[in-house]
């Protein structure tokens, strides 16, 4: 298990928010953390440490020049995701992303478009792309929500709907959203879940707190998975040492 490193970004900013306040209403985002540091900052320190795989995200517009930033100052380290399309992913991994990952691009009104997955495909090539998929359960089933989280798609997750998209890219990044910036442990039956039906690098995002979070993450993903954490860690102003989820995640 990894723990990969993320910075999220907002209105240039370097925030840790409650990820289903996100709207285009930007009075209505509930902030836990606006650091004073720039991105660079932070990937500078993911550089340090050695910790690859992390992931910069750009929550909506005025966020390109500090995700910029952040990919120049760790060239290989992390990947970019928010607002990506075949229209801007070269130039992004041309500063310095490892990969580029797709969300909205590829889920459009309420289904999986596989005419943009394969042009995103095609743009990049699998090696370099990952699909961010946003859990939320409904009637005992996992499905893709979309629409800033407030719209469930027909996509559900499981292995095989799972194992078609994995022809298509190298990793997933999922995010647990009934949790996700709530920091209120994971969510455990999402972990067990996507650990029966995923075969390739995946990066579960959402709710973790703590190290015995980790450790509970461990033993239901059964090592297979890595993680993220966002606004319980201390530098992002939460009460979870840094130092120690880096520590404990090296074994």
């Amino acid at each position: 298990m990894k723990f990969r490193p993320c910075i999220d970004l907002h209105q240039g900013k370097v925030k840790q928010i409650v990820g289903e306040t996100l709207t285009d209403d930007p009075n209505r985002v509930v902030e836990n953390f606006v650091s004073e540091k720039d991105s660079a900052f932070y990937a500078d320190l993911f550089k340090q440490d050695g910790l690859t795989g992390g992931h910069v995200i750009m929550l909506g517009g005025g966020n390109h020049e500090a995700a910029v930033q952040a990919l120049e100052s760790y060239p290989g380290g992390l990947q970019i995701g928010g607002g990506i399309h075949p229209g801007n992913a070269a130039s992004y991994l041309e500063a310095g992303a490892s990969h580029v990952i797709v969300t909205s691009y590829i889920f459009q009104d309420g289904e999986l478009n596989r005419g943009h997955l394969e042009q995103i495909h095609r743009e990049v090539g699998r090696e370099r792309l990952v699909i961010d998929l946003s859990c939320r359960e409904r009637d005992g089933k996992w499905f893709v929500v979309t629409n800033q989280w407030r719209t469930f798609s027909s996509f559900e997750v499981n292995a095989d709907n799972l194992r078609e998209l994995e022809a298509y890219c190298d990793e997933f990044l999922i995010h647990a959203v009934d949790v996700e910036g709530k920091r209120t442990g994971i969510l455990g039956s999402l972990v067990s879940h996507l650990a029966e039906c995923v075969t390739i690098p995946t990066t579960y995002a959402g709710g973790a707190r703590s190290i015995e979070d980790l450790r509970e993450f461990e033993r239901l993903s059964g090592g297979r998975m890595d993680i993220t954490i966002g606004s319980a860690l201390d530098i992002f102003g939460g009460s979870l040492p840094y130092r120690d989820v880096v520590a404990f995640c090296r074994g």
